[in-house]
């Protein structure tokens, strides 16, 4: 099963589309998709609870039992609270993260909104970057584009764009790999 390039075969996925379909239905995309994301930012801060949430060691209720806790206390409630407390209980906690990421490509998609990943070798003028930005959009058929644009001095010089499943690799590097590769074979 998939959705405008959205794999939704894997648990991860299953469970972001129900969720993301009883969001719609309760028009709470937005409340949840932020409750999620403040979620993820906790565990990206806390070790203990990385630890809670993927380790099988944890029974469901113990699981439930500190979940319950720390979504108190960053005041994370309704259908966002009560879906990880459902994951917890079905012993699926572990896949929380991707079901998170999941989630929010679906919401980004049913807002228009397309993720691009670009990285280039020096940070781009603010011209090149929104001529960057129009060229995504025309290639997506018109759809908004949030971009991320990292510098990565290693790719010597061009670009690397990364458009949901799509990569251009139009770095210097890799032709260089290129030729070097092809060198080798006729030697």
């Amino acid at each position: 099963m998939a959705q405008d390039g959205i794999d939704l075969s894997g648990v991860a996925g299953r469970y972001a589309f129900a969720l993301h379909e009883l969001a719609s239905e309760q028009r709470a995309t937005e409340e949840v998709s932020r409750s999620l994301a403040a979620f993820q930012r906790l565990l990206g801060d806390s070790a203990d609870l990385r630890r809670l949430v993927e380790s099988p060691v944890f029974s469901a209720a113990e699981q439930v039992k500190a979940l319950d806790a720390v979504l108190s206390s960053a005041d994370i409630k309704g259908l966002a609270a009560n879906f990880i407390r459902l994951v917890a209980t079905k012993r699926r906690l572990f896949v929380l993260p991707e079901m998170i990421a999941a989630f929010q490509r679906l919401d980004e998609n049913a807002k228009g909104l397309v993720r691009a990943e670009a990285t280039v070798a020096s940070p781009l003028r603010p011209e090149h970057e929104s001529a960057l930005r129009q060229a995504l959009s025309a290639a997506t058929g018109g759809k908004t584009v949030n971009l991320n644009v990292k510098t990565d001095a290693s790719i010597i010089d061009g670009i690397i764009v990364k458009l949901g499943s799509r990569m251009v690799d139009a770095s210097l590097k890799t032709k260089l790999n290129s030729i070097r590769t092809r060198m080798k074979e006729v030697g």
